[in-house]
């Protein structure tokens, strides 16, 4: 673990700026881009959707989908009475994902106060808002009733920004992107809540090759850290 990219990553995240996270060799082979929710303007959502080319997403902790009641998607979909209702969800149902046993995806949330959900600046007040009520709300210790009342007082679904929901046990039951952008959030004393996209080559058919995501993150003083680092920080905690 290379300790010193590690302390500058709890660092820079600290301070509400950016880190690349690699997952590693043996999963997606993926690079994500990430920012601390409550630190999200519009610029930060251009350069996401300028320079990485892959879903932006919002990591939520297990925790806060807890605190929400949220629902996992895969669980949503394969619900009984909804695929009675709506048979197509047994035709979709996912049984084949190459990645892992099940899907992160949570529900997808605009702001009341946006128009379409799609502009930077919408995505950025969607997600900036949700980390500060999450904040909020743990805060001051509100109950299920009261967080998901608050919640609906402000968003909306579905919307344009989708939700990741961390699996319970965190990065000892899965190690995926998911849960390594809410450790970074953790770790670095943040809300666990964290915005991230998937950097792919410039050609979109494939995730951007390691090596480059290196550079680019040393050409802009970005920190890189891989899911490796951040399983054995958890771990020495």
């Amino acid at each position: 673990m290379d300790e010193s990219q590690l302390d500058a990553a709890i660092a820079a995240f600290a301070a509400g700026k950016p880190v690349l996270v690699f997952d590693s060799d043996f999963r997606e082979r993926e690079t994500d881009l990430l920012w601390p929710a409550t630190a999200a303007t519009p610029e930060v959502m251009r350069q996401l959707r300028k320079d990485c080319g892959g879903l932006l997403f919002l990591a939520i902790g297990h925790d806060v989908g807890e605190m929400f009641g949220l629902p996992y998607l895969q669980e949503l979909h394969t619900h009984a009475e909804l695929v009675s209702q709506n048979p197509v969800l047994s035709a979709l149902i996912t049984d084949d994902l190459q990645y892992d046993t099940r899907s992160a995806f949570t529900l997808s949330l605009n702001h009341r106060e946006t128009f379409t959900g799609i502009t930077d600046r919408d995505r950025a007040l969607t997600t900036q808002r949700f980390g500060e009520l999450t904040r909020e709300l743990q805060n001051s210790e509100a109950s299920q009733e009261e967080a998901m009342a608050k919640l609906g007082s402000e968003f909306r679904t579905p919307g344009h920004i989708p939700l990741c929901r961390e699996s319970p046990g965190g990065l000892d039951t899965r190690q995926g992107h998911t849960e390594l952008a809410v450790a970074i959030a953790r770790l670095s004393g943040n809300v666990a809540c964290t915005i991230g996209a998937e950097m792919l080559q410039p050609d979109g058919d494939g995730a951007l090759p390691l090596e480059e995501a290196k550079k680019y993150g040393q050409e802009r003083g970005i920190p890189f850290v891989s899911g490796a680092d951040l399983l054995a920080a958890f771990n020495n905690q």
